[in-house]
Parts: structure tokens; sequence; C-alpha cells
């Protein structure tokens, strides 16, 4: 036994030795974490060999005693010792740090990696917020693009084109296809900037549909037919839209493409997700100026 216990305070210097050696700066540092974590792991060490050096010499030292139980399994018995005192006080302890560590254990001392990290994301967007405070067109145009390439052209394409009509084609404001779909199926999904959505089936002649459709997809060029009249009470004459009733159906305007952004948005193509909170003001704004320019 003696030997053992020597054997194990040996291993318990060589393995304390190389951690401190493959992460001995974490004892030097003034993050406290680092060293709380190194603290453990010598802790875990040591308890780790003592414990498998008393199990070890327990296996080869110790013979089974005490009242067998009247069932058996394939002729094997087995006795009715209660559980070792150290197992009992060990899993009760467990549970009281486990309850410690849920109310107030954690974060220590109220550290906390994500709280962290929203610190300092609120500290890049108050630099960024105050870098690009007032950004000429020229920049909005070239910061969009950048956005674009990165959160929007894996499914609209690179050169916006929607790739084949898996996506819509911001070149081009809407599509005949995309206006028909509107008008029989309605729309709700910009709430949060035009509330009151739009009902379906608010032409119901064929014919007024197509002309209507052809007519705003076409860039509101030539005669507007008379059923525009339905349409021009929320999104304008000029179908430039009215605030908080019916959006811009000519342009790509910084509210219309904040609220596809924050919203998502269902079409005839399908369902664009909301992509609220990965982009700040700026960027959205950025990335409305570089829309707008593709159709230039």
């Amino acid at each position: 036994m003696k030997s053992m216990v020597i054997g194990g305070i040996i291993l318990i210097i060589a393995l304390m030795a190389g951690t401190y050696f493959i992460a001995g700066d974490a004892f030097n540092s003034d993050d406290y974490i680092n060293s709380l974590t190194m603290l453990g792991a010598v802790a875990i060490i040591s308890i780790t060999v003592f414990v498998a050096l008393k199990y070890i010499n327990q296996i080869k030292n110790d013979t089974a005693s005490g009242e067998l139980a009247e069932e058996k399994w394939d002729g094997i018995g087995e006795y009715k010792n209660p559980i070792p005192t150290g197992w009992g006080l060990a899993f009760i302890g467990t549970l009281v740090w486990l309850f410690w560590y849920w109310s107030i254990g954690y974060p220590t001392n109220g550290f906390s990696q994500i709280g962290q990290w929203n610190e300092e994301t609120i500290e890049y967007n108050k630099k960024f917020a105050s870098k690009w405070e007032n950004p000429s067109e020229q920049t909005l145009t070239a910061m969009g693009e950048s956005i674009y390439l990165v959160q929007c052209a894996p499914c609209h394409g690179i050169d916006a084109e929607g790739i084949e009509g898996k996506a819509q084609n911001l070149t081009h404001r809407m599509s005949k296809e995309s206006i028909e779909y509107v008008i029989r199926n309605g729309a709700n999904n910009l709430k949060s900037s035009y509330p009151g959505g739009m009902p379906p089936m608010m032409l119901s002649e064929e014919a007024d549909i197509q002309a209507v459709s052809s007519y705003v997809a076409g860039g509101f060029k030539g005669e507007q037919p008379a059923a525009y009249g339905v349409c021009a009470g929320c999104h304008g004459a000029d179908g430039k839209g009215i605030a908080y009733v019916g959006p811009n159906i000519v342009d790509y305007t910084d509210a219309l493409v904040t609220s596809v952004l924050n919203n998502g948005k269902k079409g005839a193509i399908g369902m664009m997700p909301s992509f609220k909170g990965r982009l700040n003001p700026t960027q959205e704004k950025a990335l409305a100026t570089y829309i707008r320019s593709l159709g230039e």
C-alpha cells in the first residue's frame, strides 16, 4: 500500500508539473477565471489518483461480507449492505452544489461569456455608429454591396437576379407573378411597418388583376388601369406608398427593406426568413441603398 501511495504522489506531481508547463501562463494571468480553472484541474487530478488508489487497494484486499438478500438472479446473490458513507455524502454534496450553482454560483462573481460578448458588441456598435454617423451615398452603396454579398447573395445570387427564380430578382422591384400572388392571397408580412396588411382579392375580375399586375410590374409606365384606383388608396396614385398604410411598390425604400429584413416575407416564390438583429440601422440603410443602385 505504501508503494502505491508513493507512486500516486509521484503521479500527481508529474501531472501537476505537466499541467503547469502546458498552461503555466494561467497561473500568472490576471484573469481569475483561468486561475480557478487551474486550481480545479489540480484538485480533480489529486482526488482522482487517491480515489483510484483506495479502490484498487480494496479490490486487492477486501472480502465481501454481510447479510444476503433473498432474491437471486441466475444464482447470483446481493448483499443488503448500505451504500458507502462517502458515496452518499458525495451524492448529497453534488445535489447541494447543483442548486447552489444554478442559483448563485454562476456566473462566478457576476462574470459570464455571454455578458462579456454583449458588452463588447454594444461597445463595437457605438464605435460603428459614431464612425458612420453621416455616410455619403457612395459610402453607403459600397458598404451595402459588402453586406449583400455576405448576407443576401447565397439566395438572391451575386448578380441579384434571384438565381433563376429561386429568390426575388432585386434588380427589378416586382414581377408580374408576385403581384398577382399578392392580389389573390393578400399580404400581412410587414406588420411592424404596415400593421393593416393587405386582404386578398381586392380585385375580383381576372381582367383587372392582369391589367394592374402588368402596369405595376412595368414600372407604372403607360396608361394607368381604372382598377388601380383600388390600390391607390393604400399605395398612392404614384405607387410610392403611404407611411404605415402601404409600402412603396415602385422602389426599394429604406423603410421597405428594413421591414422585410425584420419581419421576413412570404410570396409567390416562398418564405424569406427574418434577419432581425443581424444588421444595425446603418447597415440596413446601406443595404437598401445598394439594392436601389442595382436597378439604375
